[in-house]
């Protein structure tokens, strides 16, 4: 019986030592194979040293309650005298309780852990298979391996081994067991092995020796006849491989009444589970020659022969390699580790990207990724760079100078502790897992196990945080920093990356003139100013961001542009260093294609639009009217006041520009934006409002240069087409046409004279060639077209429509609305054409045959020879005629009776037609979609190539382009064209039945 005041003495000993359950440690200290050493010190303070002393307790007493008799006293007894074994077996026992359960199952494999007497003794592939020697089957290959894997974690788990050791033994252990596997298979197969000759190479964490506690062993097999066989044989040859390989795998992976071993992978193979499981050495040359992708040779990196026949698997290892050290140089690089890095992300759950240590940000994957991805292009000159480690092989890139020595040895540390706390994670349960655990007291004692034993959940934390936060700017910083140091004036002997090391990473990254880049980084970096300081400090996130662009040359080639420009102005590097999304902004701008970077060289202070978080707003009319009609206020003359219209203009195009790229492609302060209707609609209307402002500002400018503050005549401007529907692109002209009425007791012609001057004036004035993006006035549509007068009166435009307009007219007038000038004149206007354009009654069919009839002349004689009717996104099929026509077409037979079809805008019109029942809502959706995509490809085809478009480029940069606007991926232009057919298709049959009525 304990006396109580003994009992408190010993609960409080137990709190000291870390139990969190002090009374179940102490009903444990009463079983009587631990009686004795209930008071022992030496006992707990080993148990208050191990990651968790309440699971090491539980697993010391099964293990004392399951030996025979006669062992229990041994064991005490080694306990209590042997301090290295005491540590290692409690060690273990609070690490892991899958190897408690297995020493409770095997209670004399803690011998096991007698054995290795020696604490620096770190086995390798021998003594592994020396520890497999005995297994004549998978139950007991199973056994003997938990028992060795015992060894390995004692060793962990006490410090006796580092992070990286433990996972070259866990590595060799799996070698070790791959070819008592193979053994095995051969056994059960005599005339198999008699038959071929089989190599197993192992790929990934295996063969880069650098093994988890639990993970998939990746493999690929290869398999030859033996000497001497027939070519007729090799087939045979072949099948007994896969038979042997396929045992092998069932040997490892299979469940038996010990569980499994680890799965063993063979997907790395060519053509993945859908290929053969064994190829000859000859096949799998052909395949990698012909067909292999990157992401495979970034697998190779790693291959490793480890069991069968050496001399075939050193054979296969000596023929891929020189197909690896090229793969940098494949035409598909970039864009393939662009769709490597994305997939990565894209793979994580979103419930657990937050605790997923390998995958999410900052995790394992980004630095293995970030020294892959060095060593396939560097490695291709420089032999050391060819290690399968992941920290063998960051300590070559830092004795290189392909990366910074302070950069390399926080990665290194990063490293070590994210893969140390996968280990101790992985090795609680012995299951495969990534994912850091919520339960306090897995946390606890996880902290506990990595040494954190002051507050250890806390200390957990905020380790594993500023860990991942190293590794988070140290993946994007190692790949761009040193090519800065290629160029930049470095402190004495630092290392630093040779400019032909330089090269090769930009071609790596995409720019396809590595050295004209590299003479942008001089230009930009070198030197020992405080600018060249920031711009170091700044280019390698940009770098990044560049190389993330379908063009990442003219990116670069445009910051040194604008650097140059405004590199003396104080605020330029403070903004980007300083407003992070000011530099992603203007990365994204400066590399999505030529008119924004256009716009900006021209007035490079617009930069500062970037960082404004307003910046990115289109102004409205009143806005822009207002600044514009004060800036022709204030010039001396009509030239000077128009420049200044378009000088704001130009800015605001720019703006306008910046918005859609960052919308439509997104950045990390603002996701792409997943409506493109309002993407289009947003451009529509902020184009159309400025060239209405610019518009009103040059009729302000002509009429004062002549007549002051009042023309003889009241003057009105109308727009047209996609300007008074609102609907403009970056290349639209702006139609129009022109209304006047003498003022009353100005003769008729003195009026009509002062309207022609004003019309010329302003044509003039917008047209006058400047370094601004001029604004064509184009008035086609006006009665009688090209031989009309360009300027008619109210009562003209009246008698003209009452007795010789035709139905087009009509049709044309829909999208008539009131843009400059006399306000009054243009709503008499207005209320002059609405009978024309919404007939009482709606169209006669007479009038829906003539539009049916120059609809489809328009098909067979406007579309440019040569162009493809399926891509042509305004006159092809299903573009953007074929979806207006069809709108105005519903319009002009229904407008009279339905009031919400009676605007100027298309999207507007279609949606008052499906509320009103007009057309089928699906049918609808079809015509819409169809109608955003066109626009957007043409704005697409603007912004990218400075100059306007109906058709997709043909360079495959520019196409690259387009579809990085149009949300598609790098190399997925293809599915971007079939898409367009697909969409447009659908909408030409809903035309088909809407409009031609078949």
């Amino acid at each position: 019986m304990t006396v109580p005041g003994r009992r408190s003495s010993i609960f409080t000993r137990l709190l000291r030592h870390g139990f969190t359950d002090p009374s179940g440690a102490e009903r444990l200290l009463d079983v009587p194979e631990l009686a004795a050493l209930r008071g022992d010190s030496v006992l707990l303070d080993a148990l208050g040293a191990t990651a968790d002393p309440d699971l090491a307790l539980r697993g010391l007493v099964r293990l004392v309650e399951a030996q025979p008799e006669e062992e229990r006293q041994t064991l005490t007894s080694t306990l209590l005298s042997a301090k290295p074994f005491r540590d290692r077996l409690l060690g273990v026992l609070g690490a892991s309780e899958a190897l408690g359960d297995h020493l409770a199952r095997h209670p004399r494999d803690w011998h096991a852990l007698v054995t290795y007497e020696a604490a620096d003794l770190h086995p390798g592939v021998a003594e592994f298979e020396r520890g497999l020697a005995d297994a004549t089957d998978p139950v007991s290959l199973r056994v003997s391996y938990r028992r060795c894997l015992l060894a390995i974690a004692a060793r962990d788990v006490c410090g006796t081994t580092d992070v990286a050791q433990t996972a070259a033994e866990l590595a060799d252990l799996a070698t070790a067991t791959l070819r008592a596997a193979l053994a095995l298979a051969r056994t059960a197969a005599p005339e198999d092995a008699a038959r071929c000759r089989l190599a197993v190479i192992a790929m990934g964490k295996c063969g880069g020796h650098e093994l988890n506690y639990v993970s998939d062993v990746d493999v690929i097999f290869v398999g030859e006849p033996v000497e001497g066989t027939s070519g007729t044989e090799e087939a045979k040859a072949l099948q007994a491989a896969t038979r042997l390989a396929s045992h092998l795998m069932r040997i490892c992976s299979e469940a038996t009444v010990e569980g499994t071993i680890w799965p063993v992978d063979a997907n790395l193979r060519p053509e993945g589970r859908n290929g053969p499981l064994v190829r000859t050495l000859s096949s799998h040359l052909a395949y990698y020659q012909r067909w292999a992708k990157t992401w495979e040779f970034q697998a190779l990196l790693k291959a490793r022969p480890v069991a069968g026949d050496p001399e075939l698997g050193a054979d296969y290892i000596e023929a891929v390699s020189p197909l690896v050290w090229q793969a940098a140089e494949r035409e598909n690089f970039v864009p393939d580790v662009q769709k490597m890095r994305r997939r990565v992300v894209e793979n994580i759950p979103a419930a657990q990207v937050e605790r997923e240590l390998k995958l999410g940000p900052g995790g394992l994957r980004d630095v293995e990724f970030a020294v892959q991805l060095l060593q396939l292009v560097h490695g291709r000159s420089d032999a050391t760079l060819r290690g399968g480690s992941t920290l063998d092989a960051l300590k070559s890139l830092a004795a290189g100078g392909y990366v910074g020595r302070a950069d390399a040895a926080q990665l290194d540390a990063a490293y070590r502790f994210l893969r140390a706390m996968e280990h101790r994670i992985q090795l609680h349960r012995l299951r495969r897992t990534h994912l850091v655990p919520e339960d306090e007291t897995d946390l606890r004692r996880l902290g506990r196990s990595l040494g954190l034993r002051t507050d250890p959940v806390a200390e957990l934390n905020r380790e594993w945080k500023r860990h991942a936060a190293v590794v988070r700017r140290l993946h994007e910083k190692i790949f761009y920093r040193p090519l800065l140091d290629a160029v930049a004036q470095l402190t004495p002997g630092e290392t630093r990356l040779s400019p032909k090391a330089a090269g090769q990473r930009l071609e790596a990254l995409g720019y396809a003139d590595p050295v004209a880049a590299l003479r942008h980084l001089e230009a930009l970096a070198s030197g020992v100013t405080r600018k060249a300081a920031i711009q170091r400090t700044l280019l390698p996130v940009l770098l990044g961001w560049f190389a993330d662009s379908a063009d990442p040359d003219a990116g670069l080639l445009g910051f040194r542009k604008v650097s140059d420009a405004l590199g003396k102005t104080p605020w330029y590097l403070r903004l980007l260093r300083d407003e992070g999304a000011a530099a992603e902004n203007l990365a994204r701008v400066l590399s999505a294609g030529r008119l924004a970077p256009d716009l900006l060289l021209r007035a490079p202070e617009a930069v500062a639009i970037l960082g404004d978080p307003e910046g990115l707003t289109p102004r409205g009319r009143d806005h822009l009217d207002q600044e514009v009609l004060a800036a022709v206020g204030r010039a001396d003359s009509a030239e000077q006041a128009v420049a200044a219209a378009r000088g704001v203009r130009r800015r605001e195009l720019f703006r306008t520009a910046a918005a859609d790229l960052i919308g439509s492609y997104g950045t990390e302060d603002s996701p792409r934006e997943h409506d493109p209707g309002a993407l289009v609609d947003r451009v529509g209307q902020a184009v159309t409002d400025l060239n209405a402002a610019t518009i009103a500002g040059a009729l302000r400018a002509a009429v004062r240069a002549e007549w002051g503050d009042r023309l003889p005549t009241r003057f009105a401007v109308i727009g047209m087409g996609r300007f008074g529907g609102h609907e403009l692109g970056y290349g639209s002209d702006a139609d129009v046409l022109f209304v006047h009425e003498p003022r009353e007791g100005v003769p008729e012609h003195e009026a009509a004279r002062a309207a022609n001057r004003v019309v010329t004036e302003m044509r003039r004035l917008l047209q006058l060639p400047t370094a601004d993006p001029p604004l064509l006035i184009d008035a086609d549509l006006r009665p009688e077209g090209k031989s009309g007068p360009l300027v008619r009166t109210l009562k003209s435009y009246e008698a003209y429509y009452r007795r010789w307009s035709l139905v087009w007219e009509s049709q044309a007038l829909l999208r008539a609305e009131p843009m400059a000038g006399d306000p009054e004149l243009g709503k008499r206007f207005i209320e002059l054409i609405d009978p024309l354009r919404y007939p009482a009654e709606g169209l006669g069919e007479d009038a829906v045959r003539e539009i049916r009839r120059l609809k489809a002349r328009m098909e067979t004689e406007r579309l440019p020879r040569g162009a493809d009717p399926t891509l042509h996104a305004k006159l092809g099929r299903g573009g953007l005629s074929d979806v207006e026509w069809t709108v105005q077409l519903l319009q002009m037979r229904h407008g009279w009776a339905e009031p919400g079809l009676r605007t100027t805008r298309t999207r507007e019109a279609l949606a008052a037609a499906r509320a009103a029942e007009l057309i089928p809502t699906d049918e609808a959706q079809i015509l819409d979609e169809a109608w955003v995509l066109a626009s957007r490809v043409r704005n697409a085809v603007m912004l990218v190539r400075g100059r306007p478009g109906d058709t997709f480029p043909s360079d495959g940069r520019e196409l690259a382009a387009v579809g990085r606007y149009l949300g598609y991926g790098p190399g997925h232009v293809g599915e971007m064209v079939d898409d367009y057919r697909r969409i447009t298709r659908r909408a030409r049959a809903v035309v088909e039945e809407l409009f031609y009525g078949a």
